[in-house]
């Protein structure tokens, strides 16, 4: 018998009426997406978030505001570089009309809190910035610097002078180098509050009221009498003055108009 190249091919009317069917290939099991409700349980803690379209913006600086250096995961950060794009699309946004500032951190980098508290205080929008807890060391500036503040019966504010973390060379350029460092955050908290720059003074080197450190810690309605804070109040009082100020500019361009 000789091989042949030619395909053996049926004789007419023997080919197989149903030709064999391939095996199925199994489904890929589908996971059930979460529902909304869960979602917001698992990330609020709500089984509804409120949502309101609003001309006012709420902007929050919690914990401890990072800078150049990345913190550890477990740290509640700010972190300077999603406040500073959020701040510069609030001014060229037409919509939003307001910004709300709610404070709850504990300071932290000091050229970061800087930088933001002098991005807010040039913006030519209106801000009011609420104290909720503790606004502290670095949070001072970032407080004052909205143009109309508040702070909560029960919130505090600590104001000691700068300090370094790390390696720090016994040189006389590095006291300089904090000397100057620290009168730019003495500058901008008496240009944008009523405090004296004696009186702030006074609490930022005063001995014997902190254990572990020197300067003040304010409570409440000492921060308005010292002149740091505009007025005590919360949300509503806060929402309030924005609107207030809202009002007031657009009656301003008008006028100019």
């Amino acid at each position: 018998m000789t091989d042949s190249d030619n395909p053996v091919v049926a004789p007419p009317g023997t080919e197989h009426p149903h030709p064999p069917v391939p095996d199925e290939v199994p489904k890929p099991i589908r996971r059930s997406k979460k529902s909304a409700t869960n979602e917001n349980i698992e990330e609020m803690g709500s089984t509804e978030v409120p949502s309101a379209k609003s001309n006012v913006h709420v902007m929050t600086i919690i914990g401890q505001i990072e800078g150049h250096m990345v913190l550890p995961p477990q740290n509640k950060t700010t972190k300077y570089e999603h406040i500073m794009p959020q701040l510069v699309a609030i001014e060229q946004n037409p919509e939003i009309e307001g910004l709300l500032l709610l404070l709850n951190t504990v300071g932290g980098d000091v050229e970061a809190g800087l930088a933001i508290a002098e991005m807010i205080s040039t913006m030519s929008k209106p801000s009011v910035s609420v104290v909720l807890g503790g606004g502290h060391s670095i949070g001072v500036p970032i407080a004052t610097s909205a143009t109309y503040s508040f702070i909560v019966e029960s919130a505090s504010m600590t104001i000691h002078p700068i300090r370094l973390t790390g390696l720090v060379i016994g040189a006389q350029s590095s006291f300089d180098y904090l000397e100057k460092m620290q009168e730019r955050v003495n500058k901008f908290v008496v240009t944008h509050s009523n405090v004296s720059e004696k009186i702030w003074k006074e609490m930022l080197y005063r001995t014997g009221e902190l254990s572990r450190d020197i300067g003040t810690s304010v409570i409440g309605r000492d921060a308005v009498q010292y002149g740091l804070i505009d007025a005590v109040g919360g949300v509503s009082q806060a929402l309030g003055k924005l609107r207030e100020m809202i009002k007031a500019q657009k009656e301003s361009e008008r006028i100019k108009q």
